[in-house]
Order: structure tokens, then sequence, then C-alpha cells
């Protein structure tokens, strides 16, 4: 008999699965064992496509291992421990507050914890709302929500099929973007972001795409001043977040 297995909000087993799809719930990722019947999961990967989920296939094994002796009939889905928001709502909290937007994007920061950091800040510097792709990201996990520490339950998240599209939508709406690059040629500490901003933070280890970062209105760089060539994500956007908020508070 399928079940759910609590730890991780993971759902074990194809009816449990599909059920949750349907349902609305909020899914971060669906495992699929490779030995499994397409036509038995065929219902479920069609409607994750619809949804725009991540579907991987995997070896039974990981499976097993992952469902800890629950019947997982070859079907494992990490369901989201957090209601996201759209991009709107976002802006709507800014005008609310009376404030000038300000918006972190976070161009498929993986791991969860570097994440949990960010969010933690953010909720710290009054950030309006942080926007995460759904593919190649780490999404709201109960990881994430244990390294925030309760932040993430303050901050609203967007999920976003399409960063770069989300990107020009923000500049429709009188958003500037600032991006992080090791490359740029402006100082953060000589630059003025008392505009309504979004602030794109890159990859761990990649930085930003070239996409995005050819999207960004202007780009900017923290001071590298010792051997290292870089700093960890959330310490970076860390530092980019409390510099807007001391400028807008001296003005």
């Amino acid at each position: 008999m399928s079940e759910v297995i609590h730890e991780d909000e993971l759902i074990a087993g194809k009816h449990p699965v599909l059920e949750a799809l349907r349902s609305g719930r909020g899914m971060n990722k669906i495992w699929i064992a490779d030995s499994a019947q397409k036509s038995l999961t065929q219902p479920i990967t069609a409607e994750a496509k619809r949804l725009g989920i991540v579907v991987q296939f995997v070896d039974k094994r990981k499976l097993d291992s992952m469902a800890g002796g629950v019947a997982h009939q070859g079907v494992i889905a990490q369901a989201s421990a957090y209601d996201y928001v759209e991009v709107e709502d976002i802006l709507a909290i800014a005008r609310e507050r009376g404030e000038t937007p300000f918006l972190l994007i976070l161009d498929e920061i993986e791991d969860p914890h570097n994440l949990g950091s960010i969010l933690r800040t953010a909720e710290c510097t009054g950030v309006h709302g942080v926007i995460i792709p759904k593919r190649r990201s780490a999404g709201l996990t109960a990881t994430v929500l244990k390294t925030s520490a309760g932040a993430a339950e303050h901050v609203a998240v967007a999920r976003v099929t399409n960063i770069a599209q989300t990107m020009d939508k923000l500049k429709e709406s009188g958003i500037w973007v600032a991006g992080t690059d090791l490359g740029a040629t402006q100082d953060v500490y000589k630059m003025k972001f008392d505009m309504p901003l979004a602030v794109v933070i890159g990859n761990e280890s990649k930085g930003m795409g070239r996409l995005i970062k050819e999207k960004c209105d202007f780009l900017v760089k923290l001071p590298m001043l010792g051997k290292l060539n870089s700093l960890n994500a959330s310490v970076a956007a860390g530092v980019l977040m409390y510099e807007v908020i001391r400028q807008r508070r001296s003005d």
C-alpha cells in the first residue's frame, strides 16, 4: 500500500503522486525508476510536463534508499513545503508598503543551504521578494526552510519558468536589473541603488548565464583584495543587500 513519507516532504507511490499533482500541490521534483512501466507512469510525466515540474529517471535502488522501506511503485515526488507567489504579488508588496521595489533574482542557485541563507538575509534587509527558476535550482525544501531560520515564511518567493522573460517583464514595470559579475567594471560601492531594483545573483560555480548577463541593465562587482577571486553566493548576496539598504537609509 502506498503512503506519504513525511521526511523532507516526500510522497511515494503512483497514485499519491498523481493525486498530489492534480490537487495543485506544489512540487519541486519527481523521480521515476528506469524500470517502471511507461504505461503506468505516463499520466504522471504528462501532468508534470504540463506544470513544468522536473522529472528525473533514476535507478530503482535510488528510490529504495529514498523511500526508507516504504513501497514507492517506482515513483517518488518531493512536494513543495511552501506556497510560491507570482512576480506581480512581489511588486504589490512594495506598493502596499509605499517603498521602492527591491527584488532578488537567483540564477540557478543549487545549494539549499545557500538559498536558505539568502532568504534569511533578504528578510532582514526588507527585500520585497525573491525570484527563482523552476529548473536547475534549489526549491523551498525542508532543508532550505530550516537554514533560513524561519525567514522563508516571511519572504515572498516566486518560482518562474523563464528568468530571462521575467527580467523583460520587470523592466517593462520600471524595474532596473543589476547583475553581479567578476568581470564588471563598476564597483558596487560606487553605484547608486536608489531606483526600483532587482539584483541578480548567479550560480555558485558558473555565475550568471550568458543571456541573463546580457539582459541586465548594468553589472557590478564586489572588490576582491585577497587571493581568492570569488565569495560564497550567499555571502555575496548578503553584501549587496546590505549595501542597497545602507544607501536607501542614508537618502
